[in-house]
């Protein structure tokens, strides 16, 4: 590995069934896709299954959830980035989906 390259595993699980390592909501994030959030994501953050999620990253380890019904200056959401291991799947897959999470 580089120098430039952040020591960071992969996630356990890939394919064409386990959502990607990072995902957004928010339309003007370079992270969002519309496709996969139409499937449904389910999460899991440090146990617990998490519906408010508006931003995630497995290998980095976090979540971005909305803090309260607070804005920014431009009008957006506020958010907090809350750190602990990540996991999410398709719900569209039923009981059995493979879960991605980090190794």
């Amino acid at each position: 590995m580089s120098e430039d390259t952040p020591d960071v595993a992969p996630a356990a699980t890939s394919g064409p069934d386990v959502p990607p390592d990072r995902l957004a909501i928010n339309p003007r994030s370079p992270h969002f896709d519309a496709d996969k959030l139409q499937r449904g994501i389910g999460i899991r953050f440090k146990g617990a299954v998490r519906t408010n999620v508006e931003e995630y990253s497995i290998s980095e380890g976090w979540i971005r959830v909305q803090a309260g019904k607070t804005k920014d200056r431009h009008g957006q959401p506020l958010t907090l980035k809350l750190s602990g291991p990540v996991e999410a799947w398709y719900e569209d897959l039923g009981e059995d989906a493979p879960v991605a999470k980090l190794g």
